[in-house]
């Protein structure tokens, strides 16, 4: 049985045929060409910035302080904050949005499939810009925390739902047919037989969300938010050091997604759901 298991073709295996000699010599050569003139466009940067001054110690030297670090870390606990609150507020109203969706009732249908396009659709910039100018123009205003959550969930809500929506369309047909067999309200299946298998399937899709939501926590500088990069825009402004701040903030993010791909490919394999990777 595992064996059958190891060699069960994929999703890529179903959609590509795996490639002839002459096109894996086309794609060693097509790799080196690239890889080649990504080292070579490296290599120009690097010169670029040691023309212009900016490998200079002096634009690297606060990193060798354990204030810059804590200061770092502070905003950092900031960006999990407002990723994890956000996070947490999408799933439950991306999850509403998808039952609403796929109920029996036509109106809720039609308005959740409204709600939800609209949030796909509008970036998280246009929301946060809504929330920070016409939210108190109006005479509503709230701390620059919920500025950025509500922006970023509203936004992430859009995606999940659909992510929600797949993940049901994913369980067999005969799981409704035998539920509603044995007398169980259209309902209950779905709540109590649907919902838990399609949550299952999806788990590693909304923790590859959360690498979009990380992301997006870096527009936090518009509410002035004290997350990563607002904290590493005051850094900028104080010791003149663009090149080397951004780019130190850069990895950290690149860092944090990655670890958060790695976990989304761990729970992949653990619930024995399928991503393409």
């Amino acid at each position: 049985m595992s064996a059958k298991v190891a060699s069960a073709p994929s999703m890529r295996d179903a959609l590509y045929e795996p490639p002839g000699p002459k096109t894996r010599k086309k794609m060693i050569v097509g790799t080196a060409v690239t890889l080649l003139a990504v080292v070579a466009l490296a290599a120009w940067v690097v010169y670029r910035f040691w023309v212009t001054g900016q490998l200079s110690a002096k634009y690297w030297q606060l990193f060798t302080w354990r204030t810059t670090w804590i200061y770092l870390a502070r905003g950092l606990a900031g960006t999990f904050e407002v990723a994890l609150v956000s996070a947490a507020i999408a799933i439950v109203l991306g999850l509403a949005l998808m039952l609403g969706r796929t109920g029996r009732i036509a109106w809720l249908r039609v308005l959740c499939a409204a709600v939800t396009n609209f949030f796909r659709g509008v970036p998280s910039l246009l929301f946060i810009y809504f929330f920070f100018f016409t939210m108190p123009s109006v005479g509503v205003s709230m701390p620059p925390f919920w500025m950025m959550v509500l922006p970023i969930s509203f936004a992430a809500s859009g995606v999940l739902a659909e992510v929600f929506r797949a993940g049901m369309n994913a369980v067999p047909k005969g799981q409704t047919e035998a539920g509603l067999s044995i007398g169980l309200s259209p309902w209950k299946v779905k709540t109590k037989i649907v919902m838990p298998q399609a949550i299952r399937f999806v788990i590693p899709s909304l923790i590859s969300q959360l690498v979009v939501v990380v992301k997006d926590t870096a527009l936090a500088y518009v509410v002035s938010y004290p997350d990563l990069m607002q904290n590493a825009q005051v850094l900028r402004t104080n010791y003149d050091a663009m090149v080397s701040t951004f780019l130190v903030v850069g990895l950290i993010y690149i860092v944090i997604n990655y670890l958060i791909n790695k976990v989304s490919v761990y729970v992949s394999r653990r619930t024995g759901a399928k991503i393409i990777r």
